[in-house]
């Protein structure tokens, strides 16, 4: 039996797309078989076949965005700024492969010399989020491919079609079809294609509980390589800011952007007790400003709905849970339409909330935890089992310095929003939103494999110790 998947808009419910569930093992298989062609291909020819990529995706662009807005729901200026993104990633991805992987050789006595370069894996998966179901994902397939591996692409059940849309302009671009594949599928054809044995890597994004599960799955395969980008419980550290206008505005858009469905959203607001009113009033009322609507409305909206009502009952869920905790609101939670997952931005004070759960809850919701003195707010961000991103607004060069020290995160900004991190830089964390491999510019380190050589053109060998004499 063909089952087939659905994808629809969550503004309204409408399918965007529709198509059978693939087939693991043929996809795979196709790759497999393959890849190799691919590879064997010059370092040249293939780079300048990825900048086709971003040409074909660039002509398109408009398409692309309308696609993403529509099966995302997010604002349609967003979804602009994510192919943005796909397309700057070639470059980056080029450059930065330069620097991770370079070719180098030295010379030694006796016309010796020894070379060290990459080979690809061979065959990886992706497995993409459906928050950016365009950029995530192509920030692990563009740096892979460069390093010559192929590719078997899963996109979230959720935004098949962006999937489908992304690997398209792939082929276009003369990417062969048999080195990137696309799987449509949910949760069992992921499980499958991860344990696949023709499979010889992973790079996966998505939630901290699948990361966990998939580290148990590769922990039997050490040869098999596993990138993993999960989470967050991310703090942000307001001390004292000068600006609390400025402030407010970094708080604002690192804890809501993109409906609050972003790893690297701050989930945690940690200010100094007594010193807190103004800067909360401050972030109260911007937040009350904020326009939550479909991807088109007029004005534009800043906030979207998060990606279906399943998504939107978790979220409600997990406030009212922090409520019962103890939390006292400071901006409730709304849900104006049941049967629709908007969601207006929510900010909860849980300083005297009992047990507060170390979760992400993946929406708009940001907490507030107020804390005596410095010391304690260091001590308040780090009591997480996550290590995404930490940023501190306001303090002293002196402050910054031991929080920078003290942090334990991938990503640590001063007076800059939780989101947002820099293309030109390594991403990723420790804990449970990572297992110590970043992506973006240091992608290619996961994608290749260094192997060193020793080298002569001439064989000379001889065993001067440990010999009989001769007879």
């Amino acid at each position: 039996m063909t089952f087939e998947l659905i994808s629809t808009d969550p503004c309204t419910g409408a399918v965007v797309w529709r198509g059978p569930v693939g087939n693991v093992d043929a996809e795979v298989a196709t790759v497999a078989e393959n890849w190799s062609i691919w590879a064997s291909r010059p370092l040249t020819v293939r780079v300048e076949t990825i900048r086709r990529f971003a040409n074909v995706v660039r002509a398109r662009a408009t398409e692309f965005a309308l696609l993403i807005a529509r099966e995302t729901g997010k604002p349609l200026w967003e979804a602009r700024a994510e192919v943005d993104s796909v397309i700057a990633r070639v470059e980056i991805s080029i450059a930065a492969y330069s620097e991770r992987t370079p070719q180098r050789r030295l010379q030694g006595a006796m016309g010796q010399r020894t070379a060290v370069r990459h080979k690809p894996h061979g065959v990886l998966a992706v497995i993409g989020p459906f928050n950016f179901p365009a950029h995530v994902p192509n920030s692990h397939i563009c740096p892979a491919l460069i390093a010559g591996n192929g590719i078997v692409f899963k996109p979230s059940e959720k935004t098949p079609a962006c999937g489908d849309f992304l690997v398209d302009c792939y082929h276009q671009a003369g990417v062969p079809s048999s080195a990137i594949r696309l799987l449509i599928g949910g949760p069992d054809e992921g499980r499958a294609l991860a344990a696949h044995r023709h499979v010889d890597g992973l790079l996966f994004t998505g939630s901290a509980r699948t990361g966990l599960a998939l580290n148990r799955l590769f922990a039997d395969t050490p040869h098999r390589i596993l990138a993993l980008e999960l989470g967050g419980n991310n703090p942000l550290v307001a001390w004292d800011p000068a600006d609390i206008h400025t402030a407010a505005a970094m708080i604002v858009q690192s804890a809501f952007s993109t409906a609050g469905q972003r790893c690297t959203a701050a989930r945690r607001l940690i200010v100094r007790d007594g010193s807190h009113e103004a800067l909360l009033r401050e972030v109260v009322k911007l937040a009350d400003r904020l326009i939550v609507g479909a991807p088109q409305d007029k004005p534009a909206p800043f906030i979207g709905p998060v990606i279906d009502n399943a998504a939107a009952d978790a979220v409600q869920e997990a406030f009212l849970d922090l409520v019962l905790k103890g939390g006292r609101p400071l901006r409730h939670l709304v849900r104006p339409d049941p049967d629709r997952p908007f969601l207006s931005p929510a900010i909860i004070d849980v300083t005297d909330a009992a047990d507060r759960p170390d979760e992400e809850i993946f929406g708009p919701v940001l907490q507030v935890i107020r804390v005596p003195d410095f010391d304690m707010a260091l001590a308040e961000a780090n009591h997480t089992r996550f290590g995404l991103t930490a940023a501190l607004i306001g303090g002293t060069p002196e402050l910054y310095d031991r929080f920078w020290a003290t942090i334990r995160a991938g990503v640590i900004n001063w007076n800059r929003p939780t989101i947002g991190t820099p293309a030109g830089a390594p991403f990723g964390g420790l804990g449970l939103s990572g297992n110590h491999r970043p992506s973006a510019w240091f992608a290619a380190d996961y994608c290749a494999y260094p192997v060193v050589s020793s080298e002569t053109e001439h064989p000379r060998a001889t065993i001067g110790i440990g010999l009989t004499d001769e007879g």
